[in-house]
């Protein structure tokens, strides 16, 4: 039986990242789960996705951002002719992966860092202007302003 999570508290307090827990919902019920990974709230519009790549190197691991779509794969380079080990066990996963996470409207990747085996990718939600709810003046010629900067004043 699958054990089934409440991401309801989560879907209140991550505004644009519907699609995100809509996905780790649905698409996650059958998947592969390697590499395992954590997503984190730091700000309002600031979020962070850890992933566990233990064992691979900065170059061996590929993140590409398009259109609200951010897959992060990851493949060892092949052993160099003559390296000579011998493992009695092998316990650390290295195989090739690709993660895929779906991310809102407006969300880009702000940094990436790999560090102790772990793979930190920032992201941040930025609203352009014109998309920002505006208040407009009744009978007057005054420009409109922003929503947010009349509650601020």
């Amino acid at each position: 039986m699958r054990n089934s999570f409440d991401w309801t508290p989560y879907r209140r307090s991550t505004v644009g990242f519907d699609r995100l827990f809509d996905f780790l919902e649905t698409g996650a019920s059958g998947a592969e789960n390697y590499p395992p990974f954590d997503i984190e709230k730091i700000a309002d519009d600031h979020f962070r996705i850890t992933v566990a790549v233990a064992g691979f190197k900065s170059d061996e691991i590929d993140i590409v951002a398009q259109q609200n779509m951010l897959t992060v794969s990851g493949r060892k380079a092949p052993a160099a002719e003559g390296e000579g080990r011998q493992l009695l066990y092998s316990g650390i996963a290295t195989r090739a992966f690709e993660r895929r996470f779906q991310l809102a409207d407006f969300v880009r990747v702000s940094a990436a860092d790999l560090a102790d085996g772990l793979l930190i990718i920032d992201l941040v939600r930025e609203v352009p202007e014109a998309m920002k709810p505006h208040k407009i003046a009744i009978g007057g010629n005054a420009t409109p302003t922003l929503v947010e900067d009349q509650q601020a004043a």
